[in-house]
């Protein structure tokens, strides 16, 4: 007999459907990426993978970048701050500390010997279109890399792409969402920044001093396992079916 008040279910087909139109529509609805956003990642990952099958010295001509911001002061991680104890003994008091407002910006870009270019953005300029098409010039002097950058407006800007396309680069896509397949994003920034955090530097000289050193003493094998372990992270992406594989068991024999 038929009572008032709402259904006791309402997961119909077009209920479903609906909700999907809605997180695809609205991204900040859901943390997770949405279903067109996983076949992005998917498609951008089997092409990769389709260039370097088809040709062996495809990886060698890649040069890839980006910005990042380095600090005056940048907090340790739980890792680096941990101290031995006793079993008894209670976790040390420590001062509450933050990162520093003082901040420069570094662009670089390498390939897989190593860095081929790093500089850093002059006081009182942003990272907008003219700035990155003069690095783009100073990079494109005499070179024929194949680039790979990211989604940034300054990046994609018409500016920008008019420049390459009358230098005819090739452009490698970057899926939105994907700094797991960002060099810069799981190889460089986390290796130049870790041995610079919870140092104090006196001016921005320093951190500029000290950030192209800890660029120098990364050796040329680890840019050659950083295009390496880009190549296995296509892979993995396939094999999750565009889904974020951080931390994933995935057995890409399977």
């Amino acid at each position: 007999m038929p009572r008032a008040g709402r259904p006791s279910t309402v997961s119909t087909n077009e209920n479903i459907e609906k909700i999907k139109k809605m997180v695809i529509d609205n991204r900040r609805l859901s943390k997770e990426l949405n279903i067109l956003q996983k076949e992005h990642r998917k498609a951008v990952a089997e092409d990769m993978i389709l260039r370097v099958s088809s040709d062996f010295t495809f990886m060698k001509r890649i040069i890839t970048g980006d910005e990042t911001w380095v600090y005056e002061y940048d907090m340790q991680t739980s890792q680096q701050s941990s101290e031995y104890r006793l079993e008894n003994e209670p976790n040390p008091k420590k001062p509450r500390q933050s990162r520093s407002k003082i901040k420069v910006m570094l662009t670089v870009f390498f390939d897989y010997r190593g860095v081929v270019n790093s500089e850093f953005l002059p006081d009182g300029q942003t990272v907008n279109k003219e700035y990155y098409l003069s690095v783009m010039r100073r990079l494109w002097k005499n070179n024929s890399w194949i680039l790979h950058h990211d989604n940034a407006p300054s990046h994609t800007s018409i500016l920008v792409r008019e420049f390459l396309a009358k230098n005819s680069t090739n452009v490698i896509e970057q899926a939105p969402y994907s700094s797991d397949m960002a060099p810069c994003d799981f190889f460089l920034f986390p290796k130049l920044k870790l041995p610079l955090r919870g140092r104090r530097f006196e001016s921005i000289e320093a951190i500029k001093e000290n950030s192209q050193k800890e660029l120098k003493e990364l050796p040329s094998s680890a840019f050659k396992k950083c295009f390496e372990d880009w190549e296995k992270r296509w892979r993995m992406c396939i094999a999750s079916d565009g889904a974020y594989f951080e931390g994933d068991k995935i057995n890409l024999d399977d």
